[in-house]
């Protein structure tokens, strides 16, 4: 005689209706990481704050800038190599005037 237990929780997306802040109060953090990518570099991208759709064309601009492939997973940015002067760069110029590298 086995009993169905439900359980009192439910599933909640996280940023579901996130609202993107404008470019001057995005606080993003540019970095080169070079852990588990078996010794190739990448620049990371951290801290938008938006909706999903805005932080994949934010990762689309950022590509095709610096000419390179990359992803956009888990909130952050992926761009392939040392791109950290070329991205910050198209920061400071398409008015992303708090995005630090680190």
């Amino acid at each position: 005689m086995c009993t169905a237990l439900t359980p009192n929780f439910s599933f909640q997306k996280e940023n579901e209706n996130v609202e993107t802040l404008s470019p001057a109060q995005q606080i993003l953090k540019i970095r080169l990481e070079t852990k588990h990518r078996a010794g190739k570099a990448v620049t990371l991208i951290l801290g938008f704050t938006g909706n999903e759709n805005d932080l994949e064309e934010l990762g689309k601009k950022l590509k095709n800038f610096c000419g390179t492939g990359g992803s956009v997973k888990d909130g952050e940015i992926i761009i392939q190599g040392d791109q950290r002067d070329k991205v910050m760069q198209w920061m400071v110029k398409n008015g992303y005037t708090k995005a630090k590298k680190i």
